[in-house]
């Protein structure tokens, strides 16, 4: 179907492009306004891919006239207050332009609008006496000073569910929908029988301020689907609702939450022409045998730097063929006895998605450079030099023309051909590629395989891309902060701010991050910090909420960033350490990224005076070295401290605590002249807590 997709919530002045699906490049397609607010002059181009701009806050549909019929999107515009809190252009144009103007804040530095930004908001759904009920959670952002009262929810029925539900002679969704408020959040009710096979529901939540909608959340989203053998269950696995025996039934899924599998997942990271030594053509099967050393780590998500056909750079971001595995790794054959090895051995396996550009020795970009008669010249974007755009100083790439049918077309294929064979993508630039194209992707995928996860590398991250595009998120802040502390730049308490920051710009509760220390674009972390801040930095992120990552060599002590393995070198003290992190985070839910974090006061061998300053004795590690924080899940609490000194410190923290380390699985507390409980800890330790 060429419907354009879900609704879109946006700020007035705020350009969003609009794209039909599933194109057909020789097809006919007609935007129009259809509906809009009585003091709007906002219009829409006449391209099948083109841009809308709402120029006054309120309700606009906008009508596709496509091969397949006519469609309606709705769009809710809010006061372009909005544009001070989140990203201006959905798609990240500000990003793409490098225009902090235009984005309005700098996520990296953490510079929020005045009253603490955006607030969050999280849908579900149940059957209560032949209704379904969707509630909303609104919650205000952490730095603000509003209430949850002070939130007001807007509810949206998907316009592809209401078209569906009158196709089907039912009655219209919306016209059957009651709302009503509640304190921190709203309810939407509306009859079983006007359920269409699929309904999906999304909201945002609004912090009103001087009158106007001035803080919008980013979107949730909650999808209600009848599995009494009208629908075809897309996504079979949701909780089961409703009563079977009436003849009715429905799952509930959460569209925008990350697959179940990330909440214990941990990344190793492959760069994989120098992974392994091999001749040329046999790099992934070289791959393949060093498959059950790297489970034994205790990792479960393989990602591959790109596979496929380049212009013979060694890191392969720059394709030629996007349906060829590159000649000098192997063949697809090799690839797909990989991907079996890695689930043999336990482990998914992620693929990197190239979407952005192509070499400039991919045959359409050879075809079209300098030809202004190519059939291919459309297929890019120019600069008026002649020369094609790219991003930083990236000669040897071309950026795609993603307003282009027949490239959009392409790459859906080239989605279509790899996703049946991996578990998730890592996708590449994705900050560059359109938020349109993102949104049917994810959709397209996830019809296939809900537990398919899809990952952005977007620095610095952005919340929006939170709806209806990604799962889990690149985090930059983190890895910065990380740096900082081991540079001595930054007390180590910094980390528990950087992840409380994610919070704070306006990620919903339910998004994930990756966890990172170094991968193939960054130094290593002990050649820039020392080896004592290395092993802290690795801990931080197996304890910290997030999926951890580990690159390649990062776990025997590798210095070389893109250098060969040195597998004959390796640190066998430093490969037992992340194998017992990975352990213990793997037996401790509350580390993983559902468990909570919180702080606590703590000293560091000093005199016993104060919170987090103390002053250190002159031989002993200084309090800004160490940070504690606790974690808890369920009925598991555990207190994590860690130190990214050289030397051991002696912490004291004002939590009940057991005395059993247990990442190493020895006691690490010890008493000291006074009687007062001290952890033990080099680089780690994590405790028993009580509740």
């Amino acid at each position: 179907m060429h419907h354009p997709g879900p609704p879109r919530f946006v700020s007035t002045g705020e350009t969003v492009q609009l794209a039909p699906r599933d194109p057909d490049p020789d097809g006919r397609y007609a935007w129009r306004v259809a509906d809009a607010p009585p003091t709007s002059d906002s219009t829409v181009g006449s391209d099948p891919v083109t841009e809308f701009t709402p120029d006054v806050p309120g309700q606009y549909r906008l009508g596709l006239d496509a091969p397949d019929g006519d469609h309606l999107l709705t769009v809710l515009a809010f006061s372009a207050a909005y544009a001070g809190v989140d990203v201006a252009g959905g798609s990240g144009e500000a990003i793409r332009d490098r225009d902090a103007d235009r984005a309005g804040i700098d996520y990296a530095a953490g510079r929020l609008a005045d009253d603490g930004g955006p607030p969050r908001i999280g849908l579900d759904a149940e059957i209560e006496d032949a209704e379904v009920v969707v509630r909303a959670a609104a919650t205000p952002n952490p730095a603000s000073s509003l209430a949850a009262d002070d939130l007001a929810v807007r509810f949206v029925i998907d316009d592809r569910d209401v078209a569906a539900a009158t196709a089907a002679g039912r009655t219209n969704p919306r016209d059957a929908v009651t709302e009503t408020e509640t304190e921190g959040g709203a309810i939407l009710r509306l009859p079983t029988g006007s359920i269409p096979d699929r309904l999906r529901v999304h909201a945002v939540a609004v912090a009103r301020e001087r009158g106007e909608d001035a803080r919008v959340s980013v979107a949730d989203a909650v999808s209600i689907d009848r599995v009494d053998g009208g629908g075809s269950d897309p996504f079979a696995g949701g909780d089961a609702l409703g009563d079977p025996t009436a003849g009715e039934s429905f799952a509930v899924t959460r569209p925008n939450r990350p697959p179940a599998w990330t909440a214990d997942a941990s990344v190793y990271e492959v760069y994989v022409r120098t992974f392994a030594d091999a001749d040329h053509g046999e790099t992934l099967a070289a791959i393949e045998e060093r498959l059950p050393e790297i489970a034994e780590l205790g990792v479960d998500t393989l990602w591959l730097t790109p596979v496929l056909e380049n212009d013979g750079k060694p890191h392969g971001y720059n394709i030629t063929d996007f349906r060829s595995v590159a000649d000098d790794l192997g063949d697809r054959e090799d690839y797909e006895r990989l991907v079996e090895t890695a689930h043999d051995n336990g482990m998914r396996v992620l693929f990197d998605l190239v979407l952005n550009h192509t070499a400039r020795d991919h045959p359409w970009f050879r075809d079209a450079y300098r030809n202004p008669d190519s059939p291919y010249r459309d297929r890019y974007e120019w600069q008026s030099s002649g020369e094609p755009e790219t991003y930083f100083d990236w000669e040897l790439i071309a950026n795609l023309n993603h307003a282009n049918l027949t490239v959009r077309r392409y790459l859906l294929d080239v989605v279509d051909e790899w996703a049946p064979l991996v578990d998730g993508f890592r996708c590449d630039m994705a900050w560059a590629v359109p938020d349109s194209l993102w949104r049917e992707i994810r959709d397209r995928v996830k019809a296939a395989d809900p537990e398919f996860l899809l990952m952005d590398e977007t620095i610095p991250y952005v919340p929006r891309f939170h709806e209806g595009m990604f799962d889990v998120h690149f985090d930059a802040t983190l890895y910065f902060t990380l740096r900082q502390v081991g540079r001595g730049h930054e007390p180590a308490d910094a980390v528990i701010d950087a992840v409380e920051k994610r919070a704070a710009i306006g990620f919903p509760d339910h998004a994930g991050f990756l966890q990172y220390v170094e991968n193939h674009d960054e130094t290593r972390y002990r050649v820039e910090c020392g080896d004592d801040a290395a092993a802290a930095a690795a801990a931080a992120t197996f304890t910290l909420p997030g999926v951890p990552m580990v690159y390649a060599g990062q776990e025997i002590g590798q210095r070389g960033r893109r250098d060969a393995i040195a597998w004959e070198h390796a640190r066998e003290e430093v490969r037992e350490r992340y194998a017992r992190l990975s352990a213990a985070h793997d037996a401790h839910p509350a580390l993983g990224p559902e468990g909570d974090l919180e702080r606590v006061d703590y000293r560091v061998a000093g005199d016993g005076t104060g919170e987090r300053q103390i002053a250190a004795e002159s031989d002993a590690v200084h309090p800004d070295d160490v940070v504690a924080f606790r974690r808890e899940r369920g009925s598991e609490a555990l207190v994590v401290v860690l130190n990214f000194a050289p030397g051991e410190a002696l912490v004291a923290v004002d939590a009940d605590h057991g005395r059993l380390d247990v990442v190493t699985g020895d006691p690490c507390v010890e008493a000291d002249a006074e009687g007062e409980d001290r952890i033990r800890v080099d680089d780690v330790a994590v405790v028993p807590a009580g509740r």
